[in-house]
């Protein structure tokens, strides 16, 4: 898997460098440590919003149909890199400090900006080349989730929506072998118990449809 290792590799000390560069160099070649400590990397399945990781943080998902890398000002730039900071700054802060998934979400989005920007790509132009896929990612038919996903994001967003689509997707058989459709169940009922508006709009359309 192709990373982009772009950095000079003399020591620090050597490089008669503005300090700001230094630093962007010692962004990237953290995200490159980052990156060589993921035990496991899987692009075969369908993941919603993109990434995710599996419940015992071993292995990073990344959506089968997202695109490795996109042209950048006569650059390619490979885009698994930045998710996958994302996904290993998230998942560690939850699991090892305890931190509800939005705050370490919002945490592991700014290090993904920082990481972006080092390399010299602006936010907006990384940002509109995924959420295009985000968009028609998380509308399709899930088929193929990860058996081992952490669903952890998803019941704290409070999608009913995504789901209520995986567990039909798990009912109806077209989840691998070994899938715990009891997760999902659990993950909806939590949703529905808080009254998010996701399980207002449901309820509101089976109202409508009597």
């Amino acid at each position: 898997m192709p990373l982009d290792f772009c950095h000079p590799t003399a020591p620090h000390k050597k490089l008669k460098l503005p300090e700001w560069y230094v630093s962007n160099i010692m962004m990237d070649r953290a995200l490159d440590a980052i990156c060589r400590r993921v035990k496991k990397f899987d692009r075969k399945h369908d993941v919603p919003y993109l990434a995710g990781y599996s419940l015992d943080g071993k292995t990073i998902y990344i959506d089968r149909h997202m695109l490795q890398s996109f042209k950048f000002r006569g650059r390619t730039i490979n885009t698994d890199r930045y998710l996958i900071l994302h996904e290993e700054v998230e998942k560690t802060l939850i699991d090892q400090l305890g931190l509800h998934y939005l705050h370490a979400h919002q945490i592991a989005t700014r290090a993904e900006q920082a990481a972006v920007r080092a390399a010299g790509i602006t936010w907006h132009d990384y940002d509109r080349f995924m959420q295009r896929y985000v968009k028609r990612i998380g509308d399709e038919r899930l088929t193929k989730v990860p058996k081992d996903l952490d669903l952890k994001p998803y019941r704290d967003e409070h999608d009913d929506d995504l789901l209520r689509r995986m567990l039909a997707s798990a009912r109806a058989g077209k989840l691998p072998k070994g899938f715990h459709a009891g997760d999902l169940l659990e993950a909806r009922a939590h949703v529905r118990r808080h009254e998010t508006p996701a399980a207002r709009r449901g309820a509101a359309m089976k109202r409508a449809m009597k």
